[in-house]
């Protein structure tokens, strides 16, 4: 019991050292990792990813912004649609936005994230999520083969939601660890 209790301190603090430690850097593409849209608006979760995009390109880190996810249930369009026009009502360029809407998980996000990138020749990437995900978001994009560096956001007005984020990243790493050795 002591044990588990100490493993899963350490993997905690591997997802916050992650997520307070790492920085953006030059790249070719930003990569925003889907979440859950309201009809056809982009959660406030997915805003401020989007947000963090917008920032990102207009100081020069990205020369693309690629959004993804599919349409889950109760959505009007797909996450990546929804991002797109979010992007597009907030200045963007249209030929700057490249969209994967057929995705349904992260490793889909970024695997075909990687096709987009594979197609449009470029090589490098920063991923945004929120903060807790971008451990996790590592692992995956080490395994779709992205160079990537990473940026997070927290939303302070749903403190609760990111904290709790936190902690369920936790067991999640903690099977992709175990997945990892099997």
């Amino acid at each position: 019991m002591i044990f588990l209790i100490i493993l899963n301190i350490i993997v905690e603090i591997q997802v916050i050292a992650f997520a307070y430690n790492i920085k953006p850097l030059k790249s070719d593409a930003i990569i925003v990792l889907g979440c859950a849209v309201y009809g056809e608006n982009p959660s406030p979760f997915y805003k401020e990813r989007l947000n963090e995009a917008i920032k990102l390109y207009k100081e020069g880190f990205g020369k693309y912004i690629i959004v993804s996810g599919g349409k889950g249930s109760g959505e009007d369009i797909s996450e990546a649609e929804a991002g797109k026009k979010y992007l597009l009502k907030n200045g963007i360029p249209d030929n700057i936005v490249l969209k994967d809407d057929e995705s349904y998980s992260t490793l889909q996000n970024l695997k075909n994230s990687k096709k987009i990138m594979d197609e449009k020749s470029l090589k490098t990437a920063i991923i945004v999520s929120n903060s807790f995900h971008l451990k996790r978001a590592s692992m995956i994009a080490k395994e779709a083969g992205i160079n990537a560096s990473y940026s997070g956001v927290f939303v302070k007005r749903y403190f609760y939601e990111e904290v709790y984020g936190f902690l369920r990243e936790v067991p999640a790493l903690l099977y992709m660890y175990l997945k990892n050795i099997v």
